[in-house]
């Protein structure tokens, strides 16, 4: 049977003690001068070295070359006290969960008054010290404060707050803590190196991730992961598995589509999250700690984001960007809000896929949030949309704000969709007669047509609230051609489709919503273009459920009864 890595690779002197530098150097210069103390507490989380600290302090103060901050690593005591070695009689390990009790606190007190048998300190290594009681604390004090020339207690504990006052009073605190996620990945890196054993891109991280900074934990998980290693080492899929983290490309998927607003996508991507056998509460707090790292990828718009999200590999990062930029700060924040939300529901559900897929739900639905979250998300899309655009005149920025704060209150107070029709601006209901100056007043300047593009899935969602009809004749046949200062030209793949969505005055329809998604106005132009795609998320939507299964196959006359239909049902 091998040893535990977290045993074999024990620290014996400070300097091997990682990540605690704030506790070493101070110890060090202690025993470099003489000015040691007869009581420590060490404090701070499991795993990050305080009981490995007071085993190294024991062997520096017995040392005979000592007391040093560098055992000699010859004498009796450094062979007794190193790292796995066998223990001396002069150091005793007590753990207070099972030593605890008044009885065990007077035994020790009177042996406490007994010389050590060969070496210079009698030391007491009083582990888990937050468990003593308080008889056992009160019996102990009275030693504490006033012990024997030759007695040192150093107490460990993960609460300090829980041991009385009068000890902690006594005794030097030094507080550990975590362990920083670069410095425990280099010294696991170094680990592999020494056991001669490959580990894949990407490994690293998830145990680093999973010790959550615990060096002991750390170690634990990679004895694990290298205990099965095959021939070619250590494979990131067998990590993501055997530590139950969601594979990336999952949570790729998953915020494209959330960047994408695609309802479909995302369901099924939940369901090959279930299928694939991850467990929804590690995959929603996965996806919370991705949307806090693409919250930070936004606010660090260079390269520096990669300061703080170590070990990414260039090609995620610039995933990430896109991502980022796609979403959006506002509804990065509403998204995270809702997911950490959820994970609190999800503690004791009897079902966390449907709290899941509930979650997935409300992020794709900011319209359906009328706070200052939901508010501020359809903000950001308008302004982010202005960058396809950009004005020149004086003019422009005002109308463009009037034309955000009129959709803001168009999405927090409209009423359902049969009376979604009507609610088109004055600007635009006039271009059936005299077009005013408002609606001449373009805005110039260079179209990122690519923009436009993107763009397009939320001027075809606000299209739906407004006419069914409309949305079944774009979602599922039509695309954006090209934009100028007179007209967006829409491509739509057949006659029909095109003879019907004019004959519907649908362009009054689509003008309106690109007016209120992207913030742009003008004149709607269609064409016929049978190379359109019909294979996009949007089209597959609109098949499944009131658009015909095949705008390529449609009639003129089955086109004209579609409309009519929808006409009837909107109150037309």
């Amino acid at each position: 049977m091998s040893l535990a890595l977290y045993r074999k690779y024990r620290p014996s002197v400070f300097a091997d003690v990682i990540g605690q530098e704030h506790v070493t150097v101070p110890l060090s210069n202690a025993l470099e001068t003489g000015r040691t103390h007869h009581a420590y507490l060490f404090s701070g989380p499991r795993g990050c070295g305080k009981t490995s600290s007071a085993r190294i302090m024991a062997r520096s103060l017995n040392c005979e070359k000592g007391p040093t901050p560098n055992p000699c690593g010859q004498c009796q005591s450094c062979t007794d006290l190193v790292a796995n070695g066998p223990g001396s009689l002069d150091v005793i390990e007590l753990d207070a969960a099972t030593h605890g009790l008044v009885d065990d606190a007077r035994d020790l007190r009177d042996k406490a008054f007994f010389a050590p048998v060969h070496s210079r300190y009698k030391i007491y290594i009083i582990d888990e010290a937050h468990q003593l009681g308080p008889g056992a604390a009160n019996a102990l004090l009275k030693v504490v404060e006033e012990p024997p020339a030759h007695v040192i207690f150093i107490f460990a504990t993960t609460e300090p707050d829980k041991l009385i006052a009068t000890i902690r009073s006594r005794t030097h605190h030094y507080p550990f803590r975590l362990v920083p996620p670069g410095v425990l990945a280099l010294h696991l890196e170094k680990i592999c190196d020494a056991e001669g054993v490959k580990v894949a891109k990407g490994v690293i991280p998830l145990v680093v991730r999973a010790s959550a900074g615990s060096v002991r934990d750390a170690l634990s998980v990679l004895g694990q992961l290298l205990a099965g290693a095959g021939k070619d080492g250590v494979s990131y899929e067998i990590a993501i598995q055997l530590l139950g983290f969601t594979d990336g490309a999952l949570l790729d998927d998953a915020l494209d589509t959330i960047a994408a607003r695609d309802g479909a996508t995302l369901f099924k991507t939940i369901d090959r999250v279930i299928e694939s056998g991850h467990d929804p509460r590690r995959f929603t707090s996965d996806l919370l700690e991705r949307l806090r790292d693409l919250m930070i990828v936004d606010a660090l718009k260079d390269s520096t984001a990669n300061s703080i999200l170590r070990d990414l590999p260039e090609d995620q990062m610039e995933r990430m960007r896109n991502q980022s930029n796609r979403i959006g700060a506002a509804n990065l924040s509403r998204a995270a809000d809702i997911a950490a939300e959820g994970l609190t529901q999800m503690r004791g559900a009897t079902a966390p896929r449907l709290i899941l897929e509930l979650i997935c739900g409300r992020i794709l639905l900011p319209i359906g949030d009328n706070g200052e979250s939901g508010m501020l998300s359809r903000i950001e899309r308008l302004e982010r949309a202005e960058n396809m655009a950009p004005p020149t005149s004086s003019a422009a920025p005002v109308r463009n704000v009037e034309a955000k704060e009129k959709a803001a209150s168009t999405h927090s107070t409209e009423a359902p969709s049969s009376s979604k029709v009507e609610a088109v601006p004055p600007t635009v209901k006039a271009k059936q007669s005299a077009p005013s100056a408002a609606v001449k007043a373009h805005v110039p300047g260079n179209f990122d047509i690519a923009a436009l593009r993107r763009a397009w899935p939320d001027v075809i969602e606000d299209v739906k609230k407004r006419r069914r009809l409309t949305w079944s004749l774009l979602s599922a046949s039509a695309q954006v051609l090209s934009v100028d200062e007179d007209a967006i030209t829409i491509g739509i793949i057949n006659p029909g489709a095109k003879e019907s969505f004019e004959r519907s005055e649908s362009d009054l329809i689509l003008r309106n919503a690109f007016i209120d998604v992207v913030g742009i106005d003008r004149k709607i132009a269609v064409v016929v273009d049978p190379s359109i795609d019909t294979n996009t998320p949007a089209a597959r939507e609109t098949r499944t459920s009131e658009a015909p299964s095949d705008p390529n196959q449609l009639s003129g006359a089955a086109l004209l009864m579609q409309e009519l239909g929808a006409q009837v049902i909107e109150g037309k």
